[in-house]
């Protein structure tokens, strides 16, 4: 590929999973090929370096460039919020009291003042996103690189996420390079669009009018969304199935991490065979603690969970892990093996081995090309395919899904459709916690949405 980008734009990077995007963050952060050995050809220059063979350019390009890492784990190194926050200016010299001012702006940003004191570790998914891009945006850098930025947000945050980095855009102060699927958001913000094929080619390179006019269609065959693709309204439906056998029961279910303040309060729910339910809500809200209250990951502080009539924190884990399969946000967080091939049979019975080859193939990782791979080694979406089909190996009764969908292209978005749709109609029950609407309104005939530490039927 080649391209200029100019100070102050905004270069918008698109592609299906395991094209490329993310390896060209990280060589336009300096970080490949010198963290990151391998083939390179060709000549990068960012700010003037050259990122493969000046000497300098690492150092010189990391005082420049701010990157937000898709996975937002992979960036937060310190237990408490603001000490994250203060972590680079610290490492940049900055002054002390520059950065009592710096480190609370930074927070409101994003959308987080008054989160100075809490603990990194206990922030939902989305907040900890929140909080890598306030690190990143404390030393004000001069060029910003923003992988995946909204995965793990909820509508309200990812709007406020844009609407900060338009005032970046129009304010000057950065020149932003932006990889993102909701292409609604990003698409107006873009001066210029990279569209890479599958292989890690150019597709198309050019303003975004003048690509979608002219390989529109080309770039929806490769499986990349568009402008209005992702435009879906959320159906309002809440009321319990009473036509299936209960999988799994939540009681008056409350939970408080350490002893603070409950994030699940007096939680109720019902989940039977054949449904097809959804919770939605905002970031920090309790909709992964939920989930894994659900299947025995934690235990309720009151309250009482019965999966098949069973505490599924008591049961066995391979007992557990054939009645409830569960999906992390980070699907990082679940991968044992060294390669994928071991990584999806781990566990598993001869009987259940046997269709691994075309569960695979169904969601865009067949093992002819993905057996040998590091599990550590695949892009985000790929990375969370996997992870979905560890659990749909097993074929469990229920299926608990923390955002399945963040991070799919739209062949990966429809494969995952209609598996869980064949799932269910084989009597699995499924139940995810998204910020995806398209999602939801194309697969959930039952939402939830978390109010005060509650599921309850979503509001008309």
């Amino acid at each position: 590929m080649s391209f200029d980008l100019d100070p102050g734009h905004c270069l918008l990077v698109v592609g299906p999973s395991g094209s490329g995007k993310s390896t060209l963050a990280l060589a336009l952060a300096g970080l490949v090929p010198s963290e990151l050995p391998g083939e390179w050809r060709g000549r990068l220059t960012v700010g003037g370096f050259e990122v493969a063979s000046d000497p300098s350019a690492r150092g010189g390009i990391g005082g420049r460039v701010g990157l937000l890492f898709q996975d937002p784990d992979r960036q937060l190194v310190m237990e408490r919020v603001e000490d994250d926050v203060a972590f680079g200016l610290e490492n940049r010299g900055w002054p002390w009291g520059e950065m009592l001012a710096r480190v609370p702006d930074a927070l409101a940003e994003v959308g987080l003042q008054g989160f100075e004191r809490r603990r990194s570790i206990r922030l939902s998914g989305g907040e900890q996103q929140r909080l890598a891009l306030a690190g990143v945006l404390a030393p004000r850098p001069g060029l910003l690189i923003l992988d995946e930025p909204t995965a793990n947000l909820d509508p309200e945050g990812a709007a406020l996420l844009f609407d900060e980095i338009a005032a970046l855009k129009a304010g000057g102060r950065a020149t932003l390079v932006l990889i993102e699927h909701q292409a609604d958001l990003a698409w107006p913000l873009a001066d210029r669009v990279l569209a890479l094929a599958s292989d890690g080619s150019p597709l198309a390179f050019g303003p975004p009018a003048g690509v979608l006019s002219q390989h529109g269609e080309a770039l929806r065959s490769a499986g990349l969304w568009l402008p209005d693709d992702r435009a879906a309204r959320i159906p309002r439906a809440g009321g319990p199935s009473d036509t299936g056998q209960p999988v799994v029961e939540a009681v008056a279910v409350s939970f408080a991490f350490d002893h603070g303040q409950p994030v699940i309060s007096r939680a109720s729910i019902t989940i039977r065979r054949g449904d097809r339910a959804a919770i939605v809500g905002r970031n920090g809200s309790g909709k992964s603690t939920l989930g894994r209250l659900l299947v025995g990951l934690l235990r309720p502080t009151t309250g009482t969970v019965r999966l098949g009539g069973d505490d599924p924190a008591r049961l066995p884990a391979d007992d557990l892990a054939r009645r409830a399969g569960y999906a992390f946000q980070d699907p990082e967080r679940q991968f044992l093996a060294s390669t994928v091939r071991d990584e999806v049979t781990i566990g598993l019975r001869p009987t259940e081995s046997d269709a691994v080859d075309e569960l695979m193939a169904q969601l865009g990782l067949p093992l002819d090309r993905f057996a040998d791979r590091s599990p550590y080694r695949l892009s985000g979406g790929e990375q969370r395919r996997l992870s979905l089909a560890c659990m749909l190996a097993r074929r469990p009764d229920l299926l608990v899904l923390d955002e399945p969908t963040f991070g799919q292209d739209r062949h990966g978005h429809d494969a995952l459709l209609a598996i869980l749709r064949d799932r269910v109609d084989a009597g699995s029950a499924v139940l995810a916690m998204t910020h995806d609407r398209r999602f939801v309104a194309a697969f959930a005939d039952r939402v939830l949405e978390m109010r005060d530490g509650r599921p309850e039927p979503l509001a008309s």
